[in-house]
C-alpha cells in the first residue's frame, strides 16, 4: 500500500505540474527565417507572408517545435488547446492570431499561452500563421 501511495505521489507530481500551470513552462524555440523578407520592429496588421512557399516551409517546422505541444501534431488539437485549423482565414483570423501570439493567454492568473511575440519575432509567427492556413478545416 506504501508503495501504491508513493507511485501515485510521483505520478502526480509529474503530471500536476502541467495541469497547475498550464502552458506557462514553454520555452519557445529559435526558428530560422532565412530566406523571408525582414519585417522590422513594427507588427504588420495582417500576414505579409500569405501564400509564400519559404514561410510555410519554415511555418510548418516552427509550429511543430513551439505550438504542437498544445495544439497538436498538423494543428489537430487533443483538447489541450484550440485547434488551429479552425481559425479563420484572412485579415480577420490573422487579427485573432496577432493578438494571441503578441499577449499570451492567462485567465485566473493562470498561463494556458505564452507571450510569444518577442521570443520569436513576427517573421516566425507569421510564417506558422502562412502554413495554419493551409491545413484550414471549414
Amino acid at each position: 500500500m506504501v508503495r501504491l501511495a508513493a507511485a501515485i505521489g510521483l505520478i502526480g507530481a509529474v503530471a500536476l505540474p502541467g495541469l497547475v500551470f498550464a502552458h506557462g513552462d514553454v520555452v519557445p524555440q529559435p526558428v530560422d527565417t532565412t530566406g523571408l523578407e525582414k519585417l522590422g520592429e513594427k507588427w504588420r496588421d495582417s500576414n505579409p507572408y500569405r501564400g509564400n512557399p519559404r514561410a510555410i516551409e519554415i511555418g510548418s517546422s516552427a509550429f511543430n517545435q513551439n505550438c504542437a505541444r498544445c495544439h497538436g501534431l498538423g494543428a489537430v488539437s487533443g483538447g489541450i488547446a484550440p485547434d488551429l485549423r479552425y481559425l479563420e482565414k484572412g485579415d480577420a483570423g490573422d487579427e485573432w492570431f496577432k493578438e494571441r501570439v503578441t499577449n499570451g493567454s492567462i485567465r485566473n492568473g493562470v498561463t494556458y499561452m505564452p507571450q510569444f511575440g518577442e521570443a520569436l519575432g513576427q517573421e516566425a509567427l507569421w510564417s506558422i500563421r502562412s502554413w495554419l492556413e493551409t491545413v484550414h478545416e471549414e
